[in-house]
């Protein structure tokens, strides 16, 4: 039976450092799925890996690109040591100023999609295996400007510590939810609206750090969160002791915004 780990938005960003990190962290896979919109960027994996892949040039936004996923698993019934669920996209804007298609499309890929994923790899999840989901630290606080991202992420912290019980009792599983703070990647450039929103970035790391800080949190048994630097877990700490009333205020107030 093949060992395999599945890797989704694995064509830049996080999903990327993921998949990059599995060479040293799990060597033994036998296969690598990974999954994003650009085939190109997913062809180009090849040179940095010896573990053989499997390319799914998906949309996950797509109800079929679930299909196609689930048939896969069917046919190979593979044990899956990881399936990190890192695609994925946010908007700086207000609700009404932001096109609805573009709002149900990163519920679609923020929220079903990883539903949809977890629900079809969880019967191939492989004793000691784990499910990685990035949230943001967004998750942890409404935020307005950003509050579909924010909400989306939520849904995610809250799924995956949930599911974080069912896989242990279950399978011998597990599912950690990794919450990074502003991260450099290419998720700025979509994010960005013709109104700048957010002007102050208190913090920015680097997707390695919170690859690596992910990594170090799965070691420990009972981790379901995984949060990288002080600042993060101060700020996480923060918003769980201030009123949201009071947070939001900061935030609007930090930004400049009415």
């Amino acid at each position: 039976m093949k060992r395999i780990a599945i890797v989704t938005g694995a064509s830049s960003g996080i999903g990327k450092e993921f998949f990059l990190s599995l060479k040293t962290k799990a060597p033994d896979l036998d296969e690598i799925w990974v999954v994003a919109r650009n085939e190109e960027k997913l062809q180009s994996l090849t040179s940095s890996t010896d573990t053989p892949l499997r390319i799914f040039p998906l949309d996950l936004s797509e109800t079929s690109a679930t299909t196609v996923l689930k048939n896969a698993l069917e046919e190979e019934t593979p044990q899956v040591q990881y399936l990190i669920c890192a695609s994925g996209f946010g908007r700086f804007n207000a609700v009404e100023d932001d096109d609805l298609s573009v709002l149900e499309n990163m519920i679609d890929l923020n929220c079903r999609s990883v539903m949809a994923l977890t629900k079809i790899a969880s019967p191939y999840m492989a004793k000691g295996g784990a499910m990685i989901l990035i949230a943001s630290v967004a998750a942890f606080q409404p935020i307005p400007y950003i509050g579909t991202y924010a909400a989306s992420k939520a849904f995610v912290l809250s799924y995956g510590r949930a599911l974080n019980k069912e896989l242990r009792k279950r399978r011998g599983a597990r599912c950690l939810c990794v919450c990074p703070f502003w991260t450099k990647t290419a998720f700025f450039d979509r994010a960005k609206s013709d109104n700048p929103i957010v002007k102050k970035y208190a913090v920015m790391y680097r997707p390695e750090q919170i690859v690596n800080r992910a990594w170090k949190d799965l070691k420990k048994k009972n981790r379901d969160v995984s949060v990288c630097g002080a600042y993060t877990r101060g700020q996480a700490l923060l918003v769980k002791l201030l009123p949201h009333r009071l947070v939001m205020r900061i935030w609007l107030r930090q930004q400049k915004l009415k």
